[in-house]
Parts: C-alpha cells; structure tokens; sequence
C-alpha cells in the first residue's frame, strides 16, 4: 500500500487519483484482470507474429516446413513480446518515467500494481519463452539457438531495465529491427532447414522496419513526457517532424520487397493491398495533432506488419 501512497503526490493527475483510489479501496479490491491484459499490450503482439509467418512460408517454399517448430518459434516470440513489455511496465515505474504519462495508465507507474508482481510476471512470460525454446532446440538438434535465446532475454530486459537501459539512449529501434526482423524470420526458418536464401534477410528486413516504425510513433506520441523524463528515445534525439519522416520511410519502404519478388512469386500481388491500412496510417501520422490520433496511427501499424506478414508469407510458400 505504500507504494500507491507515495503515488498521491504524482504530478500526474491520473496517477494521482488512482493511487487516492487504491488508498481509500484497497489495492487488491481495485486491479482485474483486465488491468493485466492492458499491461501485456498486446496491440504490440502482431509485430511478434509477422516475422514467425513470414519465416514459416520461406521454410515452406525451401521444403523444410515443420508446424510443431513454427509453433513452438511463435510461442518463444510472443511470449518474449509480452515478457517485454511487463519489463517495460516495471522498469519505467520505477524509474517514475511513467508518472508524465498522457496515454493509458501502467500497472506499476499507476500503482495499480506492486512492483514485484509485475516483475514477477515479466519473468514468468521469459521463462515460458524459455522453455518454448528449448524444447524447439531438442526438437530440432540446433544447439547454439540456445545461445540466441539467452541474448535475446538479455535484450529484452535491459530495453528499459538495468543501471543504463539502452531504449533510454535512442537505441530501441535499432534492437527491435534486430530481433523482430532480422532474428525472428531467418531463427524461424534456420530451426526448419539447412538451406540459405537471400529471401530470407530481405523479408526479415521488411518486417523489422515494421516493427521499428511501431517503436517511433510510439515514441513521438510520448515525446514531451519522456523529454520530462529524461528519456532519450530516438524520436526526442530526432525531434518530432523527422520521427513522423522516418515512421513514413518505414511503413512503405517493405512495398520494394514485392515490386523485386512479383514475378517470381505472383502472390507477392496481394501484399500490396496492405497499402490500404498503411497509408492512412502514413497520412494520419504526419498530420496529426492529439496523442489518440497517434495511437490510432500505432494500432494500424501494428495490423498492417501482421497482414504484410501473413501475406508475404503465403507468397514465398504457395
């Protein structure tokens, strides 16, 4: 309960009232499990899926196509997903980041939650992650994926957690293009087959610049409160008009990938008609003026990366 008393002097009016809420309430007569959804974000989780799908259908196309690895690669990168961001729910909390927050209120930040259970939940979803991924490493005798997993919990957590997190340094975008990318669509198709195809690295990079664009308009929606914060993502570095540029760059520039495929694989067609969510989210991003707008711009977004992906995937494969 302490916790949610030091809450009361937030200047954040929202924080505020919740923490005068769970006060005179109680704090467990106020959290549900909706509360617990909210903080696994998973609007965010599309972004998890895409580049499994599209390494699903390239191993497909290379004739190594197992369902049970693809399963069990999904598992580890949603469960990694959702890991994550009860990290970021923790990390930020405590660090008082979350206390000038306009959007919606964080378990830990908003002292919903205390702290440790929700750390105590980051870690369970690592740990389904995992075991996720050790199982899909006896299955598949590639051992030094056990590495990878180890780097990729690593990265996970110092995001937004440790004495200096790197998502504090304007280096997330670069981490996420990396593993939910780049790692996500080659491990999905490397734990299926011995065989390398160029397709593989440019589909992962379509994806991650996906995943990245998601991370920016993010990031320029939370750009006066992080500035508070004292958090130095990439959209406070770049500064607001350059962040909604890049975002632009980011959500269109994967449409190159099946202009060089459609004749090889002429379902690469039906990957354009993402186009009909993506640029309104283009022109919704660089007009916007309130911070729902660009909420509404992140969830487009983060349907669009799981459609291009599910397209994309379906071409290569069939």
């Amino acid at each position: 309960m302490s916790h949610a008393k030091n809450r009361r002097h937030s200047g954040n009016p929202a924080v505020r009232a919740a923490a005068e809420n769970l006060v005179d309430a109680g704090m467990s007569s106020t959290i549900t499990w909706r509360n617990w959804v909210g903080g696994a974000r998973l609007r965010t989780v599309p972004l998890a899926i895409a580049p499994v799908v599209v390494g699903a259908g390239i191993a497909h196309m290379l004739r190594g196509f197992s369902l049970t690895l693809t399963l069990l690669a999904l598992a580890v990168a949603v469960f990694l997903q959702i890991g994550v961001n009860y990290s970021n729910d923790y990390s930020d909390g405590i660090r008082g980041t979350d206390e000038h927050r306009v959007g919606p209120a964080r378990l830990t930040g908003s002292g919903l939650v205390n702290p440790k259970k929700v750390l105590a939940c980051a870690m369970a979803f690592f740990a389904l992650a995992a075991v996720a991924g050790l199982v899909a490493v006896l299955l598949s005798g590639r051992w030094w994926f056990l590495a990878l997993g180890v780097i990729a919990i690593v990265a996970a957590w110092y995001y937004t957690g440790g004495k200096k997190p790197y998502g504090y340094a304007g280096l997330g975008e670069v981490v996420v293009f990396i593993f939910f990318g780049l790692v996500a669509t080659v491990g999905t198709v490397w734990l299926q087959t011995d065989v390398r195809a160029q397709e593989t690295w440019i589909a992962g990079t379509a994806v991650g610049l996906f995943a990245v664009a998601v991370l920016v308009i993010n990031n320029v929606r939370d750009i006066p409160t992080d500035t508070l914060s004292g958090k130095r993502t990439l959209a406070v570095r770049m500064g607001d008009r350059p962040s909604r540029i890049l975002f632009a760059v980011c959500v269109l520039l994967p449409f190159v990938v099946p202009a060089i495929y459609v004749m090889v694989y002429p379902g690469m067609v039906l990957v354009w008609l993402v186009l009909f969510m993506t640029v309104p989210a283009v022109i919704i991003a660089l007009t916007a003026k309130t911070p729902r707008e660009l909420i509404l711009v992140l969830q487009l977004t983060s349907f669009a990366a799981l459609a291009y992906g599910v397209l994309l995937g379906a071409a290569f494969a069939f």
